[in-house]
């Protein structure tokens, strides 16, 4: 399989090739944002709520924005066709990154930075078809993030070191995913993806005060339940409740809709997929297939 392709700053090469400074203070400090966008039959979904965030994004880390919305999003265009013609990918995980640029050395912000834009178009993994039909364990974990308590808090930036250990401490427990427990026990979202709950035939997601990441595909979920008249309410959750609930499930952009079978070794409503993520899992794979017909 083929690593795909890199735009930095307009130029296109292979990301095994593409390079940017050992002086970025994106590789230096974490000192950038990102968004990560899945393709269906060629086109970035939800292309503009992404490209919108992370000028938000940018703006929470004062970063300014080099780019308009509309060029990086015909940049984006241009690499994906790239990548399905040249290297025959039918569908990409894109992903956009802007950094604060080069140096100097510290952690004073540089009065004139010079940001650095990457665009990739990567292979597409998706979990295998197995996973949605069985559904996945969670662990929950007490950690706090690098944003909390900022002015970049909700943010999408790339500092993920705090997820990248709590996803390997659950792994090790024999869960797929991590839900972060917050300094009362409030659940808070997953290292990658946002949570929910089913009970008594309604959705319940922890709310964006939170503190959490306010996710494109979350808020597609909630607008999908309005539309096939299942209640939803944002609320604080804890253990109890996700322990207790009918169903659950978390939501990202590279695997859609993932139902929560088990957390923490205990069965989560009948152990299996529930028929309101079944329902919703249907109802969004329909409406990220039409947008590439709109």
């Amino acid at each position: 399989m083929h690593d795909g392709f890199v735009d930095i700053d307009g130029v296109l090469s292979t990301a095994r090739e593409a390079k940017v400074s050992a002086l970025d203070r994106g590789f230096l400090y974490g000192d950038s944002v990102f968004e990560v966008m899945r393709t269906y039959d060629g086109r970035a979904f939800h292309q503009e709520q992404h490209l919108q965030r992370l000028a938000s994004s940018c703006a929470r880390l004062r970063i300014p924005m080099p780019i308009s919305i509309a060029d990086l999003a015909a940049r984006v265009q241009r690499v994906v066709d790239a990548a399905r013609v040249q290297l025959h990918m039918p569908d990409c995980n894109v992903r956009v990154t802007i950094t604060r640029g080069l140096g100097p050395l510290g952690l004073r912000l540089p009065s004139d930075p010079k940001p650095t834009v990457l665009v990739y178009a990567l292979p597409l993994e998706p979990p295998q078809d197995a996973v949605y039909e069985q559904g996945i364990e969670v662990g929950l974990v007490h950690v706090g993030r690098a944003t909390d308590g900022t002015s970049a808090a909700g943010a999408k930036t790339s500092n993920y070191l705090t997820s990248v250990l709590a996803l390997d401490d659950v792994h090790k427990r024999g869960a797929q995913e991590a839900i972060v427990v917050g300094a009362h026990g409030e659940l808070i979202e997953g290292a990658t993806s946002n949570l929910f709950i089913v009970r008594g035939g309604a959705l319940e997601t922890p709310p964006l005060s939170s503190g959490i990441l306010a996710g494109i595909t979350r808020a597609a979920i909630i607008d999908l339940a309005s539309q096939l008249h299942i209640p939803c309410k944002e609320q604080t959750l804890t253990s109890a409740d996700l322990y207790g609930a009918d169903e659950a499930f978390i939501t990202s952009t590279i695997r859609e809709l993932l139902a929560v079978v088990r957390a923490d070794g205990v069965t989560v409503g009948a152990g299996v997929p529930g028929p309101i993520y079944g329902r919703l899992l249907t109802a969004y794979r329909q409406l990220a297939r039409a947008h590439t017909v709109a």
